[in-house]
């Protein structure tokens, strides 16, 4: 009795938590499609119309979601190795947020007094966030963030000196008369001019205020480049990398293969 509970388990956690066999990669695509529904039904129970005219199948289709939640919750919690560390950890975070809020508006409706309605409702569009556990691109691009944070953490710093000196120059060229009112405020000013929104609440109105102006929307172009360029790097790093350590499947020829995995992640063949 107990290695078939633990035959279960096992099977369990290698169809939630790993997509090496077709079976587990059906899992992970049907609960793509279901989050994706799911979250229509988030943005769409949101507009005041259609919640008015369609009420009862909004309703409806959010407990079904929840529901099915519920159990994948439930199903991972059980099988996973480290229960704590699961349920602690970012996804497990994202997975209770996912069914949260309905069962918090259903057995706690004295919160409505403290919380407005609508925040419960929309917490559930956390669920997004789960999209990111079944799409490698998304373990790629985290992995190419993460490669390249220092250097990004060194170019933010020097974009912070930059809009400071500037936003301090505006506040004495410009002053108060004319919106500058306080270091903050010009500050804000550069960051969004360098960052080319100019949401056009404050313009500078002298004529070297507007040179300055006209110097940091020049460097703003530069600005949004570098950060593109340094993830851009660590991705085809990356890519390269993989490919030296990938292999193809005999069966389907898929290249999306890595030498440590048992099962072709497309067609499901053993290797």
């Amino acid at each position: 009795m107990t290695r078939a509970k633990h035959s279960l388990k096992d099977q369990m956690y290698t169809l939630v938590f790993t997509n090496e066999t077709a079976a587990g990669r059906l899992f992970d695509k049907t609960l793509i499609a279901l989050i994706l529904i799911s979250l229509v039904v988030v943005v769409l129970d949101s507009a005041q119309h259609i919640r008015a005219s369609h009420h009862t199948l909004l309703f409806v289709l959010e407990w079904i979601f929840t529901i099915l939640f519920s159990v994948e919750y439930a199903a991972r919690l059980y099988c996973a190795k480290n229960r704590r560390k699961y349920a602690t950890s970012f996804f497990g975070v994202i997975d209770l947020l996912a069914v949260l809020p309905t069962y918090l508006a259903l057995f706690f409706p004295e919160l409505h007094a403290l919380i407005d309605v609508r925040v419960l409702r929309l917490i559930r569009i956390f669920r997004v966030f789960k999209l990111t556990a079944y799409m490698q691109e998304y373990a790629h691009l985290a992995s190419a963030l993460n490669a390249s944070r220092k250097k990004i953490l060194v170019f933010l710093s020097f974009v912070l000196m930059i809009v400071l000196v500037m936003g301090t120059l505006m506040y004495v060229v410009e002053g108060p008369q004319h919106g500058f009112t306080s270091i903050p405020i010009a500050t804000y000013w550069a960051i969004t001019t360098m960052t080319t929104v100019g949401f056009g609440d404050i313009t500078p109105q002298t004529d070297v205020g507007k040179l300055i102006a006209s110097v940091m929307m020049l460097m703003g172009w530069g600005t949004l480049a570098v950060p593109t360029g340094i993830v851009t790097a660590e991705i085809s790093r990356a890519r390269g990398h993989r490919r030296h350590s990938q292999m193809s499947c005999p069966e389907c020829e898929s290249d999306q293969i890595d030498k440590q995995d048992r099962f072709c992640r497309d067609c499901g063949a053993k290797l």
